[in-house]
C-alpha cells in the first residue's frame, strides 16, 4: 500500500460540506478548504484537512509526497454522458448548422453507416484517443452510450468496446430508427426489446431512448425502457431537446436515473423534475453546436432540481470532450455560478450515474482528483479555452499532465 500526501493545496474543493467545516472550511456545496492538504491510502482518500494539520492527520506514514503549489484541486469530473465509440465525420453538418441548416435527429444515420463498417480496431482507436482527451481534461469517470450500430452486431460490439473502459455503458439501440427500417418501425422496436437487447445487456448497466420527435414516441419509449428493466438494466432517457414533449414525464415514471437535454422545459416539467429523484442532465455543448436555445440551470436550480453538466460528446450535435468548456459555457449563458457548475459537473454527474464512490474528495471515497493550474475553480470559467488542467489521478493514480 501506498500512502500519499498531497500538499500546498491552494484551494481543495471537496463537494462535503461537513468535512469542510471541520477542517475550518465553506459549508457550502461545494466544501471548499483553502491552504489544505490531502492523504491518499491505496486508492481511496483516506484525510482531508490544513496544510498546518496535515501531519496528525490520522497518524499515517507517508510513502510519498505531492506538492500542489498553491494550485486547486477538485473532484475528477464525472461525464454522465457521452457518445463515444463511432466512426466518420460529421464536420459538413456542423458546417451547414453555422450556416443556418437546423439542426434534426436524422443526421445519427450518417453515423451509423460508417460505424456499421468500421472494424473493432478502429472503433477502439478513436474511443482511447477520446478517453486521452478526456482524463488531459480532468475527466476521471465517463459513461459510454451505443446507438451507432442500429443493428444487433453492431451495437453487440460498441457496447462491448465501451465495457473495455469503463462500467458506466449504456445500451442505447434506440437512438433513431434506422433507415433500413423507416417504413415499419414497429419490427425494429421488436428488434430492440429482443434479441438486440439479449446480446447487449450482459455489457451494459443502463437502457437509454431518444424519446423525441424524429426519434421515438413516447409509447415506443416506455416499451423500450421497461423492457430493458425486466433485463436488470437502469433506465435513462434523451428528452426534450428538439422541442417540448412527455419525455421528461416518462423519465420521472420508469424511475430513471437522469434525463438529458432538457432543453425545452414546460412549467409542469420543472415542478416534476423537482419532486422526483431524476437528475436533469444539461448538455451545452449540444446548444453551442446546434444554435439551439440554452436552457435555463438556473431555473432547475432555483426550482430545487438536482442538476448534471455532461459534454454529449458526440460526432454530430456535441464534438467536444471538456467539461472546462461545458462549465464555462453553462456559466456564460445558463445562469449558472461557477460553484453550481462546478458541482453540477462533479458531484452533480455522479448521481446522475447512481455513483456513491466518485464526484467528492472525502474519507473514503475514490481518489479521482484533477488540478487546476489557477488559484481558484472561478478560472475555468473566467479564461475560457485556456488549458488549465494540469496533473489528473484515478484511484490515486496519475493518469495525466
Amino acid at each position: 500500500m501506498t500512502r500519499t500526501l498531497f500538499t500546498n493545496i491552494g484551494l481543495l474543493v471537496t463537494n462535503n460540506p461537513s468535512e469542510a467545516v471541520r477542517a475550518g472550511g465553506t459549508k457550502t456545496p461545494t466544501g471548499e478548504i483553502e491552504n489544505a492538504a490531502m492523504i491518499v491510502d491505496n486508492g481511496l482518500v483516506a484525510w482531508v484537512g490544513r496544510a498546518v494539520d496535515a501531519e496528525t492527520g490520522g497518524g499515517f506514514d507517508i510513502d510519498a509526497v505531492v506538492n500542489v503549489h498553491g494550485n486547486t484541486l477538485i473532484p475528477g469530473f464525472v461525464d454522465s454522458h457521452s457518445h463515444i465509440v463511432f466512426a466518420g465525420d460529421r464536420a459538413g453538418e456542423f458546417a451547414a448548422r453555422m450556416e443556418g441548416k437546423p439542426y434534426a435527429a436524422g443526421g445519427i444515420r450518417s453515423t451509423v453507416a460508417a460505424t456499421r463498417e468500421a472494424t473493432d480496431e478502429e472503433l477502439r482507436h478513436r474511443l482511447h484517443s477520446l478517453l486521452t482527451e478526456m482524463h488531459a481534461q480532468g475527466t476521471t469517470t465517463v459513461e459510454i452510450k451505443s446507438g451507432y450500430g442500429l443493428d444487433v452486431a453492431t451495437e453487440e460490439r460498441l457496447v462491448r468496446l465501451a465495457r473495455e473502459v469503463t462500467e458506466e455503458v449504456t445500451f442505447l439501440g434506440a437512438h433513431v430508427v434506422p433507415a433500413e427500417y423507416k417504413d415499419n418501425r414497429e419490427d425494429y422496436v421488436q428488434i430492440v426489446i429482443g434479441e438486440m437487447l439479449e446480446k447487449c445487456a450482459p455489457p451494459a448497466k443502463w437502457i437509454d431512448v431518444f424519446c423525441e420527435e424524429g426519434a421515438f414516441s413516447v409509447e415506443e419509449s416506455r416499451r423500450i425502457l421497461n423492457a430493458g428493466k425486466e433485463a436488470g438494466l437502469l433506465p435513462r432517457v434523451h428528452a426534450s431537446q428538439l422541442g417540448p414533449g412527455e419525455g421528461i414525464a416518462l423519465a420521472i415514471e420508469v424511475g430513471a436515473a437522469s434525463v438529458d437535454h432538457c432543453t425545452y422545459l414546460t412549467d409542469a416539467d420543472v415542478e416534476a423534475l423537482a419532486a422526483s429523484q431524476t437528475v436533469a442532465t444539461l448538455l451545452p455543448g449540444v446548444e453551442f453546436s446546434t444554435k439551439q436555445p440554452y436552457p435555463s440551470g438556473r431555473r432547475l436550480i432555483d426550482s430545487g432540481v438536482t442538476v448534471a453538466l455532461s459534454t454529449d460528446c458526440n460526432p454530430g450535435s456535441s464534438f467536444t470532450s471538456s467539461m472546462p468548456f461545458c462549465i464555462a459555457v453553462a456559466v456564460r449563458e445558463m445562469g449558472m455560478t461557477p460553484a453550481e457548475a462546478l458541482w453540477a459537473s462533479t458531484a452533480g454527474g455522479a448521481q446522475a450515474l447512481q455513483r456513491t464512490d466518485v464526484g467528492k474528495i472525502s474519507v473514503g471515497m475514490r481518489a479521482d482528483i484533477a488540478e487546476i493550474s489557477a488559484p481558484s475553480y472561478v478560472h475555468l470559467a473566467y479564461r475560457p479555452g485556456v488549458p488549465l488542467i494540469g496533473r489528473v489521478w484515478k484511484d490515486g493514480e496519475l493518469i495525466a499532465g
